[in-house]
C-alpha cells in the first residue's frame, strides 16, 4: 500500500477529467484511487484506463462519491457548479483537500461553498496554470498604474464545446483589473454587446468571447488609449498545464488547515 497522497477525480470522462487521470497516473508524487461520474453514465463500472481507450489503471469509474472520497486525501473537481457544491460537502466530511477548477459559478453558488471550507481545504481558481496566474497579477499591476484614459478589454477564446461565457479565467482577469483600479467588477463590467449599444463608458471593463474549433484557451487583456495599446497575453496549447497546476494545488493543500485558498496562495504570489 502506497503512502503517497490518494486522489479522486470527478467528472472523469470530461476533457479535463481524462487529462487529470492520465497526469496523476504518471506522477510519482501521488496515486489515483477514484474516478467519479454521474449516475447512469456509460463509463460506470469500467476501469478508467480502459474507458479512455488505454491500459487498465486499476481504478473503476463509480457514481459513489462518498465511498471514493473517504479513501482519499484530495479531490480534483472540474465539473459544473451544482455538482461541485455537492462534492464540497462530501469532501468536508472526508476531510479531503478539494481542488476546484469548475467555472461558471454565480455569487450565490460561491457563497454555498463556504460552509464546507470550515472543515476542509478548498483551493478554487478560474484557471490553474502558473502562466495565467502570473498574467492575473500583471493585469492588476498595470491597471493600478494606468488611469481611465486606458480602456480595458478582456478577450478570450475557447473550443466550441465550452458552455460558460465569459470564461472563469476572463472573469478572474476582469476582477484583477477592477482591483487594480479600486472598483468592483460588478459596477464596471461591460459584456454582451450587440446592436446599438451606444459609446463605450469611460472606466468600464469590457469582455469579448470567441468560441470555435479546438482552441484550448487564449486570453488577452488590452489597455487601449489614444495613440497606444498595451496587450498582456496568455495562450494555452495543451490542457496538461491545468492538470499539473491542479495536482500541485492538491499536494500543497495537504499541509494546510481548513479554509478557502486560491492559486496565488499555492504559488506564493
Amino acid at each position: 500500500m502506497t503512502d503517497l497522497p490518494k486522489i479522486v477525480v470527478t467528472g472523469a470522462s470530461g476533457r479535463m477529467g481524462q487529462m487529470l487521470c492520465q497526469t496523476i497516473s504518471q506522477s510519482n508524487a501521488c496515486t489515483l484511487v477514484g474516478a467519479i461520474e454521474r449516475a447512469g453514465h456509460d463509463w460506470i463500472g469500467l476501469d478508467i484506463g480502459v474507458a479512455m481507450g488505454g491500459a487498465d489503471m486499476g481504478v473503476i469509474v463509480s457514481d459513489d462519491a462518498l465511498a471514493a472520497f473517504a479513501q482519499a486525501q484530495a479531490v480534483i473537481d472540474f465539473t459544473v457548479p451544482e455538482a461541485t457544491i455537492e462534492f464540497a460537502a462530501i469532501a468536508a466530511q472526508a476531510r479531503a483537500v478539494h481542488v476546484i477548477g469548475t467555472t461558471g459559478f454565480t455569487d450565490e453558488q460561491i457563497e454555498r461553498l463556504e460552509p464546507a471550507s470550515r472543515h476542509s481545504v478548498q483551493v478554487r481558481a478560474g484557471n490553474m496554470s502558473l502562466g495565467v496566474n502570473l498574467l492575473t497579477k500583471l493585469t492588476q499591476m498595470v491597471a493600478k498604474a494606468l488611469d481611465e484614459d486606458f480602456d480595458i478589454e478582456v478577450i478570450e477564446a475557447h473550443h466550441h464545446h465550452k458552455v460558460d461565457a465569459p470564461s472563469g479565467t476572463a472573469l478572474m482577469l476582469g476582477e484583477a483589473a477592477a482591483a487594480g483600479r479600486g472598483v468592483a467588477l460588478s459596477d464596471v463590467r461591460d459584456a454582451g454587446r450587440d446592436g446599438m449599444t451606444g459609446a463605450r463608458k469611460r472606466g468600464d471593463i469590457g469582455f469579448a468571447v470567441v468560441r470555435g474549433g479546438d482552441i484550448v484557451g487564449e486570453h488577452d487583456v488590452m489597455f487601449a488609449a489614444a495613440g497606444e495599446r498595451i496587450v498582456l497575453r496568455h495562450m494555452a496549447t495543451d490542457r496538461v498545464i491545468f492538470a499539473r497546476g491542479a495536482l500541485k494545488a492538491a499536494l500543497w493543500g495537504q499541509s494546510r488547515g481548513p479554509g478557502q485558498y486560491d492559486m496565488f496562495d499555492v504559488l506564493g504570489l
